[in-house]
């Protein structure tokens, strides 16, 4: 009807929108959400670390978290920034997320390594409790250019691919190469009196050429050797490893006996290839078993045929030398020893670790990439030995 008027209140013409009051999350709120944000070295959420400083919300939606980092310099700080920052700026009401750092006191320090490693003062090493659950793999050789270290970090790459927490130890002093096929020029961290290993690939990696300045001889005798080992395996902080893997050195000399001694439990992965004479050598690599008490998980025999265009196989190095190793070390060990696999020759394994990336994550198609995550499915399933293991056993009464 024209001319009519409705009832109600009249609308004042050019009154702002009015909106509800946007709340804002509690500083409860902002912490919660922090505890999504995982240290990148340690692993664990800042919340538990004692990282988080202080948290203010503004009436405005303005959040500052203040965020201590363990050491000055730290050189993960940018992502732990942008990580705080991402973990904040889902809630509602925040309009902007300030991230101060600061940097812990030596107190603070020492309360974090006693939170992460106890209350000794002596480090120790956790794979040789008797309750560890970390299966220890030392990948050997009986001598040099079987290609030892490239399946080490194939596997280490693989098993981390399959979310288990995995951790490569280096050991191989005088001729290390783990870094480069990992991909990493990352230097540990050292936040008290631990060590924060680098990680690459998922994996974390140590090795003493991550100590030494440009490409540096090392130049020690057996108990340097064996000191540098024992920090490797008690100073570093590892975590809660599912697997750690050792690159021996080839041979059955001082790093070979301070493992045994070091690690009692850790079993023994022999690596060969098919030659004759490899493969005599590599029995000696594994037979060292007899003498410490280890067992051996198995044989991977490596370069083991070259794949030509039209299907067939070239064995360049023979055939063989892995299967005879396994059954050799069967006979001389009474237990099992299963060749776990055979790796053909891929000029691609070699490229892929001077480039940094492991083949298995660059070509996972490639045979060779198939056949070393077949054999890292095989050692990430196996079943512990009692070897290291506390026993609650009792006699029965009568």
């Amino acid at each position: 009807m024209v001319g009519a008027h409705s009832f109600g209140s009249p609308e004042k013409v050019g009154a702002p929108a009015v909106t509800s009051t946007q709340q804002l999350p509690s500083v409860e709120d902002v912490r919660t959400a922090l505890k999504d944000v995982y240290d990148p070295e340690i692993k664990k959420p800042i919340t538990d670390l004692g990282m988080v400083k202080d948290v203010t919300v503004g009436a405005d939606g303005v959040v500052d978290v203040a965020i201590y980092l363990t050491i000055a310099g730290c050189p993960l700080k940018d992502t732990i920034t942008k990580e705080t920052t991402a973990a904040v700026e889902k809630l509602d009401g925040v309009t902007k997320v300030r991230v101060e750092l600061d940097v812990m006191s030596d107190e603070q320090r020492t309360e974090l390594r006693r939170s992460l490693r106890g209350d000794s003062e002596e480090p120790v090493i956790p794979f040789a409790q008797p309750g560890s659950m970390t299966r220890v793999y030392c990948v050997a050789s009986g001598k040099g250019g079987v290609g030892k270290s490239s399946v080490t970090v194939n596997l280490a790459v693989a098993m981390a691919e399959k979310g288990l927490s995995v951790g490569v130890v280096d050991a191989d002093i005088y001729g290390h190469s783990v870094p480069r096929m990992l991909g990493t020029n990352e230097k540990p961290t050292k936040v008290e009196k631990m060590i924060m290993p680098p990680q690459a690939h998922g994996v974390k990696v140590i090795s003493i050429g991550m100590f030494t300045p440009g490409n540096t001889p090392v130049v020690w005798r057996g108990p340097m050797l064996h000191r540098a080992l024992q920090q490797f395996l008690a100073d570093v902080f590892w975590g809660d490893l599912d697997i750690l893997l050792l690159d021996l050195p080839p041979g059955t000399g001082d790093i070979a006996i301070s493992v045994a001694q070091l690690i009692p439990n850790a079993e023994i992965l022999v690596v060969t290839t098919p030659q004759q004479a490899a493969a005599e050598v590599a029995e000696r690599a594994g037979a060292i078993a007899l003498q410490t008490r280890q067992r051996i998980a198995g044989v991977i025999e490596n370069m083991s045929w070259l794949e030509t265009p039209d299907g067939g196989r070239m064995e360049i190095f023979g055939s063989g030398g892995g299967q005879i190793v396994a059954d050799s070390l069967t006979k001389s060990t009474g237990a099992e020893v299963p060749l776990l696999g055979q790796v053909p020759l891929d000029p691609r394994l070699r490229e892929q670790g001077d480039a940094g990336t492991p083949l298995v994550l660059a070509e996972p198609d490639a045979p060779a990439s198939k056949v070393l995550r077949e054999s890292a499915s095989k050692l990430s399933v196996r079943a512990r030995g009692l070897a290291g293991m506390m026993l609650n056993v009792s006699p029965a009464g009568r």
